[in-house]
């Protein structure tokens, strides 16, 4: 596992030039704000570094449900009964494992891995705009419906979950990076991921950290040529501007 700081947010990586999984742990001035879970061989390194900074890991929060977010998840409450569950209400049902879709959603079906045995039930469930200590979710859908995103007030980071990727390229959910499709292949709708995108570029972000990839300081250039990437993806062929 690897471990990279910046101001209070941590980033642990497990397989960073492989296949890298990414969770973040926040620090508060009295407890620690866990961002996903990884896969279930990430708890040890998840409760060591929590461990580490002397300070109660006293939230779990979610970007979304899919497998390699959730992975530790029933193990993590287990050791930290008391650490308070987050995720947005509309991924709380995939949490579940129902990967039904809602009216007025676009049709296109919800994809990668939805989990099918997770046990922890939710504590507090997120909608756009909601305060978690120094974070502010932010509803981003696409990669999943109920995609969230959070940014960090005190210091304009924003964790973005799978609405974008930095490894082997920046991308937009849904865009392709030839060397790691599996963002990608695991999207729900591009267009709201598209839009999700542009929301996210739109609070200027000084720190990027996804998923899947490095951190990105300073993201705003790569960002419009993400944006960019996926507007002209989803273009009909022989369409010019």
């Amino acid at each position: 596992m690897r471990i990279t700081r910046e101001s209070w947010l941590l980033q642990l990586t497990w397989m960073p030039r492989l296949f890298p999984v990414n969770c973040y742990i926040v620090e508060e001035e009295k407890d620690l704000t866990l961002i996903d879970a990884g896969m279930p061989f990430s708890l040890n390194g998840i409760l060591r570094t929590a461990e580490s900074l002397g300070k109660p890991l006293a939230r779990i929060v979610l970007t979304h449900a899919h497998d390699d977010h959730v992975g530790a998840l029933d193990a993590l409450k287990k050791e930290l009964p008391q650490a308070e569950l987050y995720i947005s209400e509309r991924d709380s049902a995939l949490l579940r494992g129902d990967s039904s879709l809602r009216s007025g959603e676009p049709a296109t079906p919800v994809r990668g891995g939805v989990p099918k045995s997770i046990t922890s039930v939710p504590d507090r469930l997120l909608r756009d705009g909601d305060e978690i200590g120094s974070l502010t979710a932010i509803f981003t859908p696409g990669h999943t419906p109920g995609s969230m995103s959070f940014l960090d007030r005190r210091s304009g980071a924003v964790i973005a979950g799978d609405a974008i990727q930095t490894f082997r390229g920046t991308a937009v959910s849904g865009t392709v990076v030839p060397l790691f499709p599996f963002p990608a292949m695991a999207t729900w709708n591009k267009e709201a991921a598209l839009e999700s995108a542009v929301k996210i570029q739109q609070l200027n972000p000084s720190l990027l950290a996804v998923g899947h990839g490095n951190l990105l300081k300073q993201p705003g250039e790569r960002l419009r040529s993400a944006i960019a990437k996926a507007e002209a993806g989803l273009k009909p062929q022989g369409l010019t501007s």
